[in-house]
């Protein structure tokens, strides 16, 4: 990796600083990877930040036992080629523990159950910095967030009580229990993202390229239908469609658009000509206008 920094762009010196600042001001950090393409291009900044050394700190994923194989494979190789910790906690282990419930029905998500896998491997680790990909543009309750974004002792968000980070000055200073959120590329948009991985030449997983894919339509939305973890009504005729992925959580929440992007270049064409956010094909934050806050106040993050 070369460590020329002249051409380095103001949302990416940013995004470094904060890296930096997240290693001087805390004695646990990790780095929450799922590898989906914004956690992935913070894998890429925290190499930057720290090279010729090796990240210092873990990548951690909360698998919720729904996610679509292209990136667990991606999540897995990319840990071992870097020579990084990854640590992986499971939704399932907190649904067998009785901590939290299976939801059951048309819309089914473990998407909410991660909250407690989350703060329990954060209790379990004692991380006292957990930094994630969550950008402003993606949604209201995001756009609210402070790029060191406190969480009381029980992980909870009081999006009314946030510190002011004046001057890049970003205070990490926090009580015993508490924990900070970071968010290297809250000031991102989606188009910035692509448009960095266009420059930067870094691989992301197939799931992010158009594809036939066995699909079906529900609410004006199109749902993976390759597997037996969404829900699907006997009327909900299956189709193969030529389709990619914008934004991956797990199969039980994320659409799927049509597309024929095959390559990084006709992606980022195509994000620049589209109208709709890329949380349009969350179908999780159709559960009601305030669901991402919700979730958030919650511990989730």
């Amino acid at each position: 990796m070369s460590t020329n920094t002249s051409h380095i762009n103001p949302l990416e010196n940013e995004a470094i600083y904060i890296m930096r600042e997240v290693a001087a001001q805390f004695e646990k950090p990790v780095l929450l990877f799922s590898g989906g393409k914004d956690s992935i291009t913070l894998v890429r900044l925290a190499q930057k930040a720290f090279w010729p050394a090796k990240i210092p700190f873990p990548l951690m994923h909360i698998d919720t036992g729904h996610n679509f194989p292209e990136t667990i494979e991606f999540r897995d190789r990319l840990a071992k080629e870097l020579g990084v910790e990854l640590i992986v906690r499971n939704v399932q282990d907190s649904i067998d523990a009785g901590k939290v419930k299976e939801e059951s029905g048309r819309y089914a998500s473990r998407n909410s159950l991660q909250t407690t896998t989350l703060l329990d491997a954060i209790e379990e680790f004692k991380f006292d910095a957990c930094i994630g990909g969550a950008r402003r543009d993606e949604e209201k309750a995001r756009a609210k967030e402070r790029i060191f974004s406190v969480r009381d002792d029980f992980g909870q968000w009081d999006e009314k009580s946030q510190r002011p980070e004046l001057f890049d000055m970003l205070n990490g200073d926090i009580e015993l229990g508490q924990n900070v959120r970071v968010f290297p590329i809250s000031n991102w948009t989606e188009l910035d993202v692509w448009s960095y991985i266009q420059k930067e030449e870094i691989e992301i997983p197939s799931i992010y390229f158009a594809h036939k894919r066995k699909t079906f339509v529900r609410d004006g939305m199109i749902w993976s239908a390759e597997d037996d973890i969404v829900f699907r009504d006997a009327e909900e005729v299956v189709e193969e469609r030529l389709v990619r992925f914008r934004t991956v959580g797990d199969m039980s929440c994320t659409a799927a658009v049509l597309s024929d992007a095959v390559s990084i270049d006709k992606v980022v064409s195509e994000i620049r000509d589209s109208s709709i956010s890329e949380r349009g094909a969350r179908i999780d934050d159709k559960r009601s206008e305030a669901a991402m806050e919700k979730r958030k106040q919650q511990g989730y993050f």
